[in-house]
């Protein structure tokens, strides 16, 4: 059952060269697909796998916001928040659609989104959007700071860290999910905004450490609606 809800990141730092060439997805320039998730959606657990499949794809940063709007069905989900939700909902504000918003979705870089379970679907958006990256700002993270090289820039755009933990897994007992176990794949723990970045090279701080138990990072360069990502690196947290 598909579910819909109508309601409203060398660690060098030599990287001062503008550049507006395609740029092909890498470690170093991966395709940000973020999944719109629930536990208590018993539309997502096919999608929470292709996520993880996504996970062990060097050309892709799968990224797990779990959203809390479904809790009331049974099973209050544990990695849910309101601030991924509402993320969700301003992405639907952009993004045309028939509906506010609905899991499992995915959104792929920013700029598109599919039903989570489609495979094909979902492949052709991060094949189109590999196609259409431009060669956005180098990242690099040392020493408790971010920095973001120079690239040709249109609009002001955000510099966020996202914390993940790789893997969690538990029991659900209740809910359209009753009885089952269930793993999601980097799932975040907290989306922090940095600062912003207007196409001159720009140092950031990370500020204080990650929420306990975040094994995974990643610094996200988007332009601000929410609108396309621009770059992401992924990174380990300091322990």
């Amino acid at each position: 059952m598909l579910r819909q809800f109508a309601a409203a990141v060398a660690l060098t730092f030599a990287l001062d060269a503008p550049a507006a060439s395609p740029a092909a997805a890498s470690e170093s320039a991966p395709i940000v697909v973020e999944l719109f998730t629930s536990q208590g959606c018993n539309s997502c657990p096919p999608a929470e796998l292709l996520l993880a499949e996504f996970a062990r794809r060097p050309d892709v940063l799968p990224l797990s916001f779990h959203v809390d709007y479904w809790d009331y069905l049974g099973w209050k989900d544990p990695y849910a928040t309101r601030a991924n939700t509402e993320r969700q909902r301003a992405y639907a504000r952009i993004l045309p659609s028939r509906y506010t918003v609905y899991t499992p979705q995915i959104v792929v870089d920013g700029s598109a989104h599919e039903v989570g379970s489609k495979r094909s679907e979902v492949e052709a958006l991060i094949a189109k959007a590999r196609d259409a990256r431009l060669a956005g700002p180098e990242i690099a993270v040392a020493g408790g700071k971010v920095r973001i090289g120079a690239a040709a820039n249109e609009k002001p755009a955000s510099v966020w860290v996202a914390y993940f933990r790789r893997a969690v897994s538990n029991e659900v007992p209740r809910g359209e999910n009753a009885g089952r176990r269930l793993t999601t794949t980097n799932v975040v723990r907290e989306l922090r905004l940095l600062g912003v970045w207007e196409g001159a090279a720009v140092e950031l701080s990370l500020g204080s450490a990650g929420p306990a138990g975040c094994d995974g990072a990643a610094i996200l360069v988007q332009r601000n609606g929410p609108g396309p990502i621009l770059a992401a690196r992924a990174f380990n947290p300091p322990r």
